[in-house]
């Protein structure tokens, strides 16, 4: 059985994905990462890899851009595919005192979208991110050394020509990056009762018009990658750590 927009069968898709936006990334970083990977989906070119990551069974997807289309991947993996933990793995552009490389892991994100609204009886939801999985994310960061900010994100649907004066407004509410799928993923995970987080790489900074350069984008794109997928592992890991101590 498949979907209007995945053609994995059912038992293809592993319980955890890993969902950058850009099919060919997660094409990439399942190469890079993952053994025995298999491709899975290619339905719109919307590209999914099943695999092991040491061990540990893992699906990378592309999610496309904006919050429409990652809320029908969202969705069908949660209900077709019986998908428990969705974790984006994307990039965003900073907002007052981050830097370029940053690493923000989003705990909540507002909007200017209507979408959660739709399904929220025209209320605002706190879309917010799954305690367990920031949790885990901020352990492995710690035991790896790699610097990690709990920030909270603001998701656009406007790359282009948006609001003129939304950096100030973001900025005096302390929102550190600006994307545009998370306040989605997270309240179609609040909706489907699955685990949700963003894990974002800033590569531009919006008030000071500065980028990232593109060797230093893909090092820092697979560096969080790599903490994200380590992250996944570690309360088994420390399970065994304590099993072989306690032996």
């Amino acid at each position: 059985m498949s979907t209007p927009h995945i053609t994995a069968e059912v038992g293809s898709i592993a319980p955890t994905v890993l969902l950058p936006g850009d099919p060919l990334r997660a094409q990439h970083i399942a190469k890079e990462f993952l053994s025995e990977c298999v491709e899975v989906s290619t339905r719109r070119n919307m590209l999914a890899y099943t695999g092991r990551y040491r061990g540990e069974h893992i699906t990378i997807m592309g999610s496309g851009m904006g919050i429409p289309s990652c809320a029908i991947y969202v969705t069908e993996l949660a209900r077709v595919y019986r998908v428990k933990r969705i974790v984006r793995i994307g990039t965003c552009g900073g907002i007052g005192d981050v830097e370029i490389g940053d690493l923000l892991m989003a705990q909540s994100a507002a909007t200017d979208s209507n979408f959660n609204r739709l399904h929220f009886g025209g209320h605002d939801l706190s879309a917010c991110a799954d305690f367990e999985l920031m949790r885990d994310v901020s352990a492995q960061a710690e035991r790896a050394s790699i610097a990690l900010r709990v920030a909270h994100v603001f998701s656009t649907d406007c790359f282009y020509d948006g609001d003129a004066d939304i950096l100030g407004l973001l900025a005096r509410h302390h929102i550190s990056g600006i994307e545009m799928e998370s306040a989605g993923l997270y309240g179609v995970a609040m909706r489907e009762s699955i685990q949700a987080l963003s894990v974002l790489t800033v590569t531009d900074h919006l008030e000071r018009d500065e980028h990232m350069a593109p060797d230093q984008r893909e090092r820092g794109l697979m560096q969080m990658a790599e903490l994200v997928l380590d992250s996944l592992l570690i309360r088994k890991i420390d399970a065994q750590e304590s099993g072989s101590t306690k032996a």
